[in-house]
């Protein structure tokens, strides 16, 4: 018995090679959380018909939206690990919501297998320009003589938008009520109307408004200069160390094997450096930053070791 059980695994083992190398063998299914046309989505079409093209298999779209992520995200955690269920996913998902929400229906930690990080997305922090601020330090001035005047708006509670702003404010010293809206286009027309006067939102969504004169960008949340905004200053050059890119990655199941998650890294590596697609994320001032998995597992941890204390001293909760 033992030596049937012995052998029986050495087969397996010696099979894996082989599998990811024939990977893939037939269609991979891509599950989005995100609904069609966004960020997540229009992403993972750009990679998913550079792989089709490439490898001859057809990468299936399949958008799972709700509960701010957590819905796809768990359907990719439930899936059978073979590398035929792969997904794309953000930071809430994947470090925050365990800490925002009460009870997830996955452990991230567990359940899931880190592939690589694809994405960076510089959040902007635009102001009305009614408000009559031109930096971040006329800005703070401004709120820590005015405390709760001023209202900013994010894209959801919770979101990274409301956690940037939330940082800010803790940093800074100063105190600014929070209003939320369902996404980017109604917290920019909410900044447009000056319902509220600041928000710190994906920077695509705010820069056609800037040449109109009705909003103005102070800053960017990203660690250094966005070189897609290379004249706009970063939040910690202004003096206040927060930071705050929107990024994402793809996951696949806990227990795919090893040798597929390595393929699959090398191959969606290897289009996001396509000058295609880097042309096409670009457009949307993104940045592809393909990562190891382990390199993916230490932007987690640095996420939750750095908006944890944020999200306490807020009290923020989803549910």
């Amino acid at each position: 018995m033992k030596r049937s059980l012995i052998a029986f695994i050495a087969l397996l083992l010696s099979a894996l090679p082989g599998a990811a190398q024939d990977w893939p063998a037939k269609s991979v299914r891509i599950v989005v959380p995100f609904g069609p046309g966004s960020t997540p989505d229009m992403i993972m079409r750009l990679i998913g018909d550079h792989l089709r093209q490439k490898l001859g298999q057809p990468f299936v779209i399949e958008n799972k939206p709700g509960a701010s992520g957590n819905l796809g995200t768990d359907a990719v955690a439930k899936a059978e690990p073979d590398g035929y269920t792969i997904g794309i996913s953000i930071g809430g998902p994947l470090a925050l919501n365990a800490i925002l929400f009460g009870k997830l229906p996955y452990d991230p930690a567990k359940d899931l297998a880190l592939i690589t990080m694809l994405t960076s997305q510089p959040s902007a922090l635009a102001v009305n320009a009614s408000l009559g601020v031109n930096n971040i330090a006329d800005l703070i001035d401004l709120l820590k003589r005015n405390p709760g005047k001023y209202n900013f708006g994010s894209i959801g509670n919770g979101s990274l938008s409301h956690l940037a702003m939330e940082a800010i404010a803790l940093k800074s010293g100063t105190k600014i009520v929070h209003i939320p809206y369902g996404g980017s286009p109604q917290a920019v027309t909410a900044l447009m109307r000056n319902d509220v006067q600041m928000a710190c939102l994906p920077a695509i969504a705010v820069t056609p408004h800037v040449a109109s004169g009705q909003a103005k960008i102070l800053a960017v949340t990203t660690a250094r200069r966005s070189p897609l905004l290379p004249n706009i200053p970063t939040l910690k050059e202004a003096g206040v160390d927060v930071e705050a890119d929107a990024w994402n990655g793809l996951i696949a199941p806990a227990k795919t094997p090893e040798a597929i998650i390595a393929k699959i890294q090398r191959e969606v590596a290897s289009a996001l450096t396509s000058p295609a697609i880097r042309e096409k994320l670009a457009a949307q001032l993104m940045e592809p930053i393909p990562t190891t998995p382990a390199g993916f597992r230490a932007r987690i941890d640095a996420d939750i070791a750095r908006w944890t204390p944020v999200i306490q001293a807020a009290n923020i909760k989803v549910n």
